[in-house]
C-alpha cells in the first residue's frame, strides 16, 4: 500500500462501502498495517487492519482480531504519536 494514501474505502459483507480516514501506516515484525477511523463520524476508536496479500498476489485489508497481534499494533501506536 502506497504511504500517501489519505484515505480508503472498504465494502462489508452486504456489500456496503464506508470511507475511512488512514492514520498511520506501520511496519512490524514484517508485517503492514493500517491504522483508520471512519471518515465524516465521530468515532473514539481507530481499526487495526493488517496488508495482507490474496492468492492473486492483491494486497487485501484484514481487522486485527488476535489480542497480542493487536496490542502489539496498538502500542506500536501509541509509542509512535507519544513522540510527536
Amino acid at each position: 500500500m502506497d504511504n500517501n494514501v489519505n484515505t480508503i474505502t472498504l465494502t462489508d459483507e452486504e456489500g456496503k462501502e464506508t470511507e475511512f480516514d488512514v492514520i498511520t501506516k506501520l511496519d512490524i515484525e514484517d508485517k503492514e498495517y493500517v491504522v483508520v477511523v471512519p471518515k465524516d463520524e465521530q468515532v473514539d476508536e481507530a481499526i487495526a487492519l493488517r496488508i495482507d496479500n490474496n492468492d492473486n498476489g492483491e494486497e487485501v485489508l484484514v481487522p486485527v482480531e488476535e489480542d497480542k497481534e493487536f496490542n502489539m499494533v496498538a502500542e506500536a501506536y501509541e509509542l509512535l504519536f507519544s513522540e510527536e
